[in-house]
């Protein structure tokens, strides 16, 4: 049987709206013709907004992904919204990326999703390597990041941090906590850029809720990264910029600092525990780093 694909809309960060899983998106009717009859049209009935939406559009700059569910064995798919199909916003760039369709890979069927009552262990039954987000447009993929096989070995990922008893100490909480595998990817975009997404995938979602209890804590990321100092956690950071069954724990790395700054965000998912890093001369800007957080977190969530 031949798996069908149900389009999720991507919402503009300045106009988040919270769907029902079930509803079906209907594209905007043309404008009615003229009706002999002067008298006025009925006005329309008020539609109930719920109060934490509203204030996520006004407080949230970066993007939401919104998904309609449709079952175990069902792939989703994610189609961006024009800024000018949102009245009321510019055309020029607020510096989000463009990044193609994206869309959750089937789950096996009978599976549940990671979220679900009945998946205690919040299992990612789906191929981890086709939940990690994709290259925005006009990016160049980093390929030491692809591994063998789309699976990257444990030792690139610790280059992520300086040599000596903080990377050996993380590999081996890594192998006291059955660290399964890591699937990665990479990428620099045209202002320089620098992006890159681990999903490190564990037995069991208790496993990962104390790692990222451990490795995350609100005054800061336990094993600084390299090349880094002063990494603290970013007040800035929206609240609504990620999947509500997804923790996360974001960090920005402040004065005095190097040529670089690096922002760092890690997501606690289930049995996965999500790294993602972003390093730009002069500034990492705020923008791309949030949107990215927010997808990465919906495929997860």
């Amino acid at each position: 049987m031949t798996e069908q694909t149900e389009p999720v809309v991507q919402t503009d960060p300045q106009a988040v709206v919270q769907t029902d899983p079930q509803a079906v998106v209907v594209p905007p009717h043309e404008p009615p013709a003229p009706i002999e009859d002067p008298a006025p049209a009925p006005a329309p009935a008020p539609v109930k907004k719920n109060r934490r939406v509203l204030h996520a559009a006004l407080r949230w700059t970066a993007a939401v992904v919104v998904f309609a569910a449709a079952g175990a064995g069902t792939a989703y798919g994610i189609t961006a919204m024009k800024r000018t199909d949102v009245p009321g916003l510019a055309t020029q760039s607020d510096g989000r990326w463009d990044y193609p369709t994206l869309v959750r890979p089937p789950l096996p069927s009978g599976s549940p999703g990671p979220f679900a009552e009945d998946n205690t262990a919040g299992t990612h039954y789906a191929d981890l390597r086709a939940l990690v987000l994709p290259a925005p447009e006009g990016a160049v993929q980093d390929q030491k990041l692809r591994g063998k096989d789309g699976w990257l070995a444990t030792k690139d990922f610790l280059a992520e941090y300086p040599p000596g008893s903080a990377r050996d100490d993380l590999r081996q909480e890594f192998v006291d906590d059955g660290l399964r595998h890591i699937a990665a990817r990479g990428w620099t975009t045209p202002d320089g850029m620098r992006t890159r997404i681990y999903l490190l995938q564990f037995g069991t979602a208790e496993v990962v809720d104390d790692l990222f209890s451990h490795e995350a804590p609100i005054d800061g990321p336990r094993h600084p990264l390299r090349g880094t100092d002063g990494l603290v956690f970013d007040t800035d950071f929206p609240a609504e910029a990620h999947d509500h069954d997804v923790d996360y724990s974001v960090y920005i790395e402040k004065r005095p600092r190097g040529a670089e700054q690096t922002r760092q965000g890690y997501l606690s998912a289930g049995d996965v525990l999500a790294v993602i890093l972003q390093s730009r001369k002069g500034a990492a800007q705020a923008v791309p780093f949030r949107q990215t957080v927010a997808l990465q977190s919906e495929l997860l969530g």
